[in-house]
């Protein structure tokens, strides 16, 4: 062993340590690898730099980006929407659908970013029906994780991997060659969790998981849990032609809050203080406030050819991401103190709308537009998010109390959904013909989601996971460090020489396990920069293909089910399914197993070891 490989061995094992410690973070230990390598004499400046300019760390920071288009366009929210009105009452249904969808989105997005948005939906699932969040956080994780196996896209470590391929003059994997193994793995997944959930904990909820206030604390709060109404505009009605903001139900007890308009494929929604100035067409939904409940409601509404739909929770509640509600509090030396609620001219100023009134403990019913604001008092405001978040930002009059928990789940490009889910479309068109490489598609997508409204520059530039990019530009020249070193070569021999060169199946079986065990203490993204390389090498050794072994150690980097930090995916669920450690070791090392089995089955039947042989 030649004193370069030395050194170099030592800065790997130091920043293995570090990485399984944690200390300092980890993209921190990268940008130490980029200073350290080049003092080594192994490789020069533009070398270890060279990661920066790999076309798939830029394709995972375009990737980051069209993650968030689906995000603010709503496209992920309506899944879980869909997730939760699918699932019912059944826990079994719930883990199916959820696993299922988790997968389908982690495999054109971020898996992380899909994580994060599902982890709310899902302690919202588990608190209506209150199931413990233990039961559901798993199968999440474990999803997410399972996603990365079914397109070529879909995680880091696969685009690694294949970059390795390229780098050795090979012709790189399509965008589906890991689909057949990643189908089955999900269907056994699936299988899997639906049994190992006996294992994680009490089936019922625990009352104390949420203490974020909710649209339902507030309406509870204000007393406008039996106020709301849906109703759809019928033949004939009145109200046909006029703008939503003209229309006057107060006589009638009532107020319009917004409108439901069908439009495309898919309903949009907005509310009438934002001044809508679109009449009202037949088939419009009105959303209604009714503040003061009359004996013949019923014939009003008929007079009027409203037809009553079904409400399930509140509309307001319902339709979170596109009504905002907040409450706040006019202070000391505010105007609003001793005017009527009608004339504070909410509407007109801030296109807001008041709909409740606290005095004390104590909520006002019916109508608030003579009741007079007093110091002490809480409003309860209704419009468009970006609106009431305006209002307690900017106007000196009023002071935000509190924003609902479904604050986070806002899509503020809502009505750009299409357009986003078409960027994708576009983007894995591209991939799967080949038309243009995948770094240029992901950008064309990139470019169609700010051209369509559905991203901003900020968004984007935020949303970008800058420590993972870091950590795969930091890892990246130990791959050529080590092969110039002959620290490859030594691996390749190691490996060989421990399981024997008579039986390649052994080989990707070790290859696995190896790349499982280094998982256990490493990133999968950093696991997969490190083994990459030695597959391959090890393949020419056996003068076999190297597509076999570069999958397997595709499929092992994403089988980081064994500890919380194998995969941000796992460290995200740690906290909110309140696991310990030993529980990924307790249900994630078995199904580990359960790949391997299927990577060392599926490999070779689908990938042959010696194609011309």
């Amino acid at each position: 062993m030649n004193w370069q490989l030395l050194v170099v061995l030592t800065l790997l094992v130091a920043s293995i340590v570090m990485f399984a410690i944690n200390r300092p973070r980890m993209d921190v230990v990268a940008v130490g690898l980029l200073v350290a390598l080049p003092l080594t004499g192994v490789l020069t400046v533009p070398e270890t730099l060279s990661g920066f300019s790999d076309p798939n760390v830029v394709l995972i920071a375009a990737l980051f980006v069209i993650g968030e288009g689906l995000s603010r366009t709503g496209l992920t929210y309506r899944l879980g929407d869909w997730l939760s009105a699918r699932a019912g009452t059944s826990s079994t249904r719930l883990i199916v659908l959820l696993m299922l969808s988790v997968a389908l989105l982690g495999a054109f997005m971020s898996s992380t970013g899909v994580v994060a948005i599902f982890i709310p939906v899902v302690l919202s699932i588990a608190t209506r029906l209150r199931i413990s969040p233990r039961q559901l956080m798993m199968p999440l994780s474990f999803a997410a994780l399972i996603s990365g196996m079914l397109t070529l896209i879909a995680t880091a470590p696969n685009l690694v991997i294949d970059a390795e391929l390229v780098r050795a003059g090979e012709a790189g994997f399509g965008f589906f060659s890991v689909t057949p193994f990643g189908l089955v793995v999900l269907a056994l997944g699936i299988g899997y969790l639906l049994i190992a959930r006996r294992f994680l904990g009490a089936d019922t909820a625990d009352d104390s998981a949420a203490d974020d206030r909710t649209y339902g604390h507030l309406m509870r709060d204000y007393r406008l849990a039996d106020r709301d109404r849906r109703v759809q505009v019928g033949r004939g009605s009145p109200l046909i032609g006029r703008s939503p903001t003209e229309i006057d139900l107060h006589r009638h007890g009532m107020r319009v809050i917004a409108v439901e308009r069908r439009r495309w494929l898919q309903r949009t929604l907005r509310v009438t203080a934002t001044g809508l100035s679109s009449p009202v067409v037949r088939g419009d939904v009105l959303l209604v406030d009714v503040f003061a409940p009359r004996d013949d409601l019923a014939e009003d509404l008929r007079r009027l050819h409203l037809r009553v739909l079904p409400v399930d929770e509140g509309f307001l509640a319902e339709r979170s991401r596109e009504v905002g509600l907040g409450e706040v509090m006019p202070p000391p030396n505010s105007a609003a103190l001793g005017r009527t609620v009608g004339e504070l001219r909410t509407r007109e100023l801030y296109r807001i709308d008041v709909i409740g009134l606290r005095r004390g403990t104590e909520a006002l019913p019916g109508s608030l537009a003579a009741e007079r604001v007093r110091l002490g008092d809480t409003l309860l405001v209704v419009g468009a998010w970006d609106d009431v978040k305006r209002l307690t930002a900017r106007s000196t009059d009023f002071v935000a109390l509190e924003l609902p928990a479904e604050v986070r789940e806002q899509s503020p490009a809502a009505n750009r959904a299409p357009y986003a889910l078409l960027s994708v479309v576009v983007m894995v068109v591209l991939m799967v013909t080949g038309i243009v490489p995948n770094v240029i598609a992901a950008l064309i997508a990139c470019l169609m989601m700010g051209a369509f409204g559905c991203i901003d520059m900020p968004s984007a530039y935020r949303s970008i996971h800058w420590p993972t990019l870091l950590l795969i530009v930091g890892m990246l020249p130990f791959a050529l460090a080590l092969e110039r070193t002959g620290g490859i070569d030594l691996a390749v021999d190691a490996l060989t020489g421990l399981l024997g060169e008579g039986s390649p199946v052994v080989l990707l079986a070790g290859l696995f396990a190896t790349t499982a065990v280094i998982g256990l203490f490493v990133s999968n993204t950093a696991t997969a920069v490190l083994m990459g390389p030695v597959a391959i090498a090890t393949a020419e050794k056996l003068g076999a293909s190297p597509y076999p072994f570069a999958m397997v150690v595709m499929l092992a980097a994403s089988a980081a089910f064994m500890t919380p930090v194998s995969s941000p995916v796992n460290t995200l669920v740690l906290g909110p399914g309140r696991y310990r450690f030993a529980d990924f070791m307790r249900i994630g090392t078995p199904f580990a197993l359960v790949v391997m089995i299927v990577a060392i089955t599926m490999v070779p039947w689908l990938l042959p070891l010696y194609p011309n042989g």
